[in-house]
């Protein structure tokens, strides 16, 4: 992208139409003072068009696209990124879908601020208690926007749900009679048992959220393997609460270190941001913040990157960085 160049200074012979009169030769007529130069809108042209320069990020791969976040690991931020991820894709305009596969400790309802209004679950789809639909939870702030619960807290799931149980609901949501979703979202529990496994049958793409300690990326690595046994090749990362004075101190592994050491593309760096726990407790997710912080501007490029099957690029960090901002290891 390119930025934009300030115009040089105009010269005054350029703004004004008369001359100016030496004090000799003054007539009779008073000399009326010249007005102060006001540009108008369309003075600067180019900067203009800039300025209104937007645009709609193009879906890449076949619709809808069924993406699992994971990790192996706990707490490292799976449904904090599913919820601000999704949020940003309804924003872009795009319909999403968000599954909380999460069967006995849900949080992603709690995350948006949906909570209260869960009524129905799949449980109560599967046992004919209620229609898809009516199990679906929609976003008033985005109408583009819906949620999926498994179960209620302190119920007991069926015995028979499982990996085809969940293709089922995902085959179901892609032949609503509205149309599918562009994306299905689906909020993989911890661990590597019986609930991973549900999760990540019908996924065909996945995102490994991982934070840049020794533990996650061990769990991480291990997920990785599992991941494409299961057939998901496509797999991005996402490194969470990165801290730059503890990379530049030697204190934490750089997101370079990350990338080298789980070898896949990277999707996007969250920083670390006391807004994530505000907005946790608030049930109001970071993207919506005005202004933005820079955990919820992260969320929102990495979005863009998931709608276009986008990577980003890693730097170094220099050793006394001069007026650098914080995304100075960002990359593009």
């Amino acid at each position: 992208m390119f930025s934009p160049q300030p115009l040089s200074n105009p010269k005054p012979s350029s703004l004004y139409s008369s001359s100016f009169t030496p004090p000799n030769s003054l007539s009779s007529k008073t000399l009326k003072p010249i007005p102060p130069f006001r540009p108008s809108r369309n003075f600067y042209p180019s900067i203009h068009s800039i300025l209104q320069y937007n645009r709609k990020p193009q879906l890449a791969g076949d619709t809808p696209r069924v993406v699992v976040i994971t990790s192996g690991k706990g707490g490292v931020g799976k449904t904090t990124t599913t919820a601000n991820i999704g949020i940003s894709l309804a924003h872009l305009g795009f319909s999403v879908v968000a599954i909380d596969c999460d069967v006995g400790l849900r949080n992603l309802d709690l995350l948006l601020g949906l909570e209260n209004r869960v009524n129905y679950t799949v449980v109560e789809v599967l046992n004919g208690d209620c229609r898809l639909d009516q199990a679906l939870v929609r976003d008033k702030r985005w109408s583009n926007f819906e949620l999926l619960c498994i179960s209620k807290p302190r119920s007991k799931l069926p015995i028979g749900f499982g990996g085809k149980a969940l293709g089922w609901l995902v085959d179901a949501l892609k032949a609503r009679d509205e149309g599918g979703p562009d994306f299905i979202l689906i909020d993989c529990p911890a661990g590597i048992d019986a609930g991973f496994i549900t999760a990540i049958t019908p996924a065909n793409e996945a995102v490994l959220v991982t934070t840049p300690d020794i533990t996650s990326l061990r769990d991480a690595d291990r997920v990785i393997g599992l991941l494409e046994c299961d057939g998901i090749r496509d797999i991005k990362m996402m490194v969470n609460r990165a801290r730059t004075d503890m990379i530049k101190g030697e204190d934490m592994m750089s997101v370079l270190d990350v990338q080298e050491m789980l070898g896949l593309p990277l999707l996007g760096v969250i920083p670390e941001d006391s807004e994530v726990i505000r907005s946790t407790n608030r049930g109001y997710p970071l993207v919506l913040n005005k202004p933005p912080a820079l955990a919820g501007l992260a969320f929102e490029q990495a979005a863009w990157r998931l709608v276009e099957q986008d990577s980003m690029e890693t730097v170094i960090l220099e050793e006394e960085p001069k007026k650098r901002g914080f995304f100075s290891f960002f990359g593009r």
